[in-house]
């Protein structure tokens, strides 16, 4: 199916730029919505500049407003990715109120106007932080979880989910939502980078005996995943639907590293400390959310898409791991 016009928000973002050149060379029509303008897009994908939080202060007469309602007009499939992501030391005075400011009031407002356009598909990229931090080993998070977040960041991604289905609800748009966890591929950043740095630098890490269990989405698979539910003609199951998706490969976090240390040619240097010291030693010194990232488990079941929609992950965790070495 050829669409003649997606939107995307946070098309420039680590995501989005993919997702952008994925469709740019499958022959989409595409606008990407952005903060700032990039001369790095595609040739053939307009640009809406603005900042998406305008949608959330009731201003619809701003140049950037209406540019988005016109566009809409002949829009088929959003793909709202842009968002205020999770800030481990805000410093704003009410994070929960910003987060809904963005993450919840200016998607809804979105949702709106694109109903209201008749736009087929509006598909949202949540976070598994809706389901939880983490996870007992082997008991995976699923669809089926109901559990209300009080995480801001993932507090405000629930009420943005709740919101969409009720805007499919009254109006007929199609909604999506997809909840992915960490994403990985070439250009990551944050913590996954950090890792990479240590693994190349040959760094010794007290890693070596965890036994945890974390699923994760490559960014290929991902970026897959979003195009497989854009054609919605070809697949009308995902309507209205929430998905968990993983790469469908968990791993401890010592496998992780070794995994990564492999792709980049190193040996990982990983000294086999009890987890219990380094938990204990983390709280300590504050650092008790890194220490569950670091050792807890967070395992998603993504079954639902490969057996509700025939998707298959299209790039195993070595090879997405490789195109990360081969783009360092």
């Amino acid at each position: 199916m050829q669409i003649s016009k997606i939107l995307i928000t946070g098309g420039t973002g680590f995501v989005g730029k993919e997702l952008v050149n994925s469709l740019a060379n499958l022959g989409h029509g595409m606008v990407v919505l952005a903060r700032h303008g990039s001369s790095d897009l595609p040739q053939q994908s307009g640009q809406i500049i603005g900042d998406l939080s305008e949608l959330s202060e009731g201003d619809s007469g701003s140049v950037f407003q209406r540019e988005v309602r016109r566009t809409l007009l002949d829009t088929e499939v959003v793909v709202h990715m842009a968002a205020r992501v999770h800030v481990m030391d805000d410093k704003v005075a009410n994070p929960l109120a910003e987060f809904r400011r963005v993450n919840t009031q200016a998607t809804l407002q979105l949702a709106q106007q694109a109903a209201d356009a008749g736009v087929k598909r509006f598909i949202f990229l949540s976070s598994i932080k809706v389901n939880g931090e983490m996870t007992v080993l082997d008991q995976p998070f699923t669809e089926k979880d109901t559990f209300v977040p009080d995480d801001p960041y993932g507090l405000s991604k629930y009420e943005a989910e709740q919101g969409l289905l009720d805007i499919a609800k009254e109006t007929g748009m199609e909604v999506v939502i997809i909840r992915p966890p960490l994403v990985y591929g070439p250009g990551v950043r944050a913590n996954f980078a950090s890792m990479i740095k240590w693994m190349q630098k040959g760094i010794p890490l007290p890693l070596g005996d965890i036994h945890n269990q974390r699923s994760l989405i490559a960014l290929d698979n991902l970026v897959s995943f979003i195009l497989h539910c854009a054609d919605y003609e070809k697949i009308p199951k995902a309507a209205n639907e929430v998905f968990l998706i993983s790469d469908g490969e968990d791993v401890s976090t010592t496998e992780l590293l070794q995994k990564v240390a492999n792709a980049f040619g190193k040996r990982a240097l990983l000294l086999p400390i009890p987890v219990s010291w380094m938990t204990f030693a983390a709280k300590l010194i504050g650092k008790g959310d890194v220490a569950n990232r670091l050792f807890g488990s967070l395992q998603v079941d993504s079954s639902k898409a490969r057996d509700l929609l025939g998707w298959k992950p299209v790039v195993t965790m070595e090879e997405q791991l490789k195109k990360m070495m081969d783009a360092d």
